[in-house]
């Protein structure tokens, strides 16, 4: 391992494993089901990292992240992607403004909605790549630049962007190299039966409910911080490494079912997630470090918008959560 665990650290770890399950039943007062998919967020929160959300109209995601916003008390934003919305309606404009005491005009910034903790971009697909890189440079860098002035954005920072997989007209997919800079791709299922009950019960009658902050902003930021110095066995990022070169076609050690239906694999910012994945599953779980298994149940939403499936595939309705299932059994 790289390093010792701290006697600090192994607190901390027991205090995050504690608030998971407080989150989870605060959360649950609002959202019904879907606690694998908040259980991801979480996790991508504590990475440092995004998440893209693809799911048919009316699964709440936007309540499930405004509901995680208010019980980790972020600050949370809204921004609805359109074809004609400009960088400067994200990241803010600067406006000439008369100085009262001295009377002279100068330019003021105002900030734009990307100034939050919680922002959700929602169908990001929607508005011209010239907009999308403005959201994409805030997500690399955490601030922004506007005449020559760079905005820091307030930690933790951290973006939902959501397309929608059955309305494609006058859409604008983002590139692989920009969709490369979310560390999951997460599907949003329907409810099961007895959930879409439960859900139509509680929608449809006048209830009040009240939600609690469970985790302050600074503990948050804390837990993030905490996630880089969990130490990793060698073993464990060899795995994912391994799993990672693999998916790459003509590798010489890529199995054949990869030539046959990649066309291009993941690089290595997909290993880099998947150790930080399996991290924060590890203290999540109250475990000062990750195996294998916590590698393994990141590997879907880390390489869903990683690998490129050919035409072959497609013409064998194969898509990349086959190809990852294989890959695992592949290495098992």
């Amino acid at each position: 391992m790289t390093n010792k665990v701290k006697t600090s650290d192994i607190a901390l770890v027991e205090q995050l494993f504690e608030t998971r399950e407080q989150l989870f039943n605060e959360i649950g007062k609002v959202i019904i089901g879907q606690k694998e998919i908040i259980d991801q967020l979480l996790v991508s929160l504590l990475c440092q990292g995004h998440c893209l959300l693809i799911g048919v109209p009316g699964l709440a995601k936007t309540l499930m992240i405004k509901t995680l916003a208010q019980v980790l008390d972020l600050n949370f934003k809204r921004i609805q992607f359109t074809p004609d919305l400009m960088p400067s309606d994200i990241t803010g404009t600067e406006v000439i403004e008369e100085n009262k005491s001295t009377g002279k005009r100068e330019f003021r910034f105002f900030k734009g909605p990307i100034f939050g903790n919680i922002i959700l971009a929602d169908e990001i697909n929607r508005t011209p790549p010239k907009t999308q890189a403005a959201l994409l440079e805030a997500m690399q860098e955490h601030r922004v630049t506007t005449a020559g002035t760079t905005h820091v954005l307030k930690e933790p920072f951290f973006v939902l962007a959501t397309q929608n997989p059955i309305e494609q007209e006058g859409t604008y997919p983002l590139p692989e190299a920009q969709l490369d800079r979310f560390m999951f791709s997460l599907k949003i299922e329907y409810p099961t039966y007895q959930e879409e009950i439960d859900i139509v019960k509680s929608t449809t009658y006048d209830i009040n409910t009240s939600l609690d902050m469970i985790v302050k902003r600074d503990d948050i930021v804390s837990f993030q911080h905490l996630v880089k110095r969990v130490p990793v066995a060698d073993n464990v990022i060899e795995f994912a490494v391994k799993l990672v070169t693999l998916t790459r076609p003509n590798h010489d050690k890529s199995p054949e079912f990869i030539n046959n239906w990649v066309e291009w694999g993941a690089g290595p910012r997909a290993s880099q997630y998947l150790i930080l994945g399996a991290k924060t599953y590890a203290i999540l779980s109250g475990r000062p470090t990750p195996n294998i298994d916590d590698v393994i149940r990141v590997v879907k939403p880390v390489l869903r918008h990683r690998i490129i499936p050919n035409f072959n595939a497609e013409s064998e309705g194969i898509d990349t959560d086959t190809i990852s299932e294989k890959l695992i059994d592949h290495l098992k």
